[in-house]
């Protein structure tokens, strides 16, 4: 069994497996399919498992696919600790522009369940951070954006660290949430 916690966005989820701890260690299932799909009362097909590894001050995002290669997405951390944030960019929502910020770690085991129509992106907070993610649905370059990590509009509440977050050059030119709605249908 799982234990699913709904977060200010309903739709986005905490997952949180349940644990057997003893003197030897540790053992979890990280995914059940069909516990899953109770959890979080949709029926959903994973079809793709991602693995990244950054080490401190690395921000990743905020990234997401346009149609026709939405991504759902259930992301959890297995070394390390990282500030994981999903963006409602669905432009009929009412939460569009609203974001869900969650500490994930290899010591709380907490997973997130981002539907299709948000953009994710994570801050790590530790030395390394090793994150594993399963996806709805496949990669593609061609339909992928990135919205800025610092946006006005999305006031993110990012930690503050000892140094300058690192980016990429695609995460740093990302487009900012008044343009991004020129793109969505």
């Amino acid at each position: 069994m799982i234990k699913s916690t709904p977060t200010n966005i309903p739709e986005v989820k905490i997952i949180e497996p349940v644990i057997y701890d003893d003197e030897r260690g540790f053992f979890f299932e990280s995914f059940h399919q069909s516990n899953f799909n109770k959890a979080i009362g949709l029926n959903v097909k994973f079809i793709q498992d991602n693995h990244s590894k950054s080490t401190y001050g690395v921000l990743r995002g905020l990234h997401f696919q346009s149609y026709p290669y939405e991504q759902g997405k259930l992301v959890r951390v297995v070394s390390g600790e990282i500030f994981d944030i999903a963006v409602d960019v669905r432009k009929k929502s009412k939460t569009f522009g609203h974001y869900v910020g969650v500490y994930l770690s290899s010591s709380n085991k907490k997973q997130l369940w981002i539907p299709e129509g948000f953009a994710h992106g994570f801050l790590v907070t530790s030395r390394t951070a090793d994150l594993v993610y399963k996806t709805t649905n496949y990669y593609c370059k061609d339909h992928e954006k990135s919205i800025k990590y610092n946006d006005k509009d999305l006031c993110i509440k990012w930690p503050k660290l000892k140094t300058e977050f690192i980016l990429s050059p695609k995460d740093s030119n990302g487009m900012t949430l008044e343009n991004l709605k020129n793109f969505l249908t």
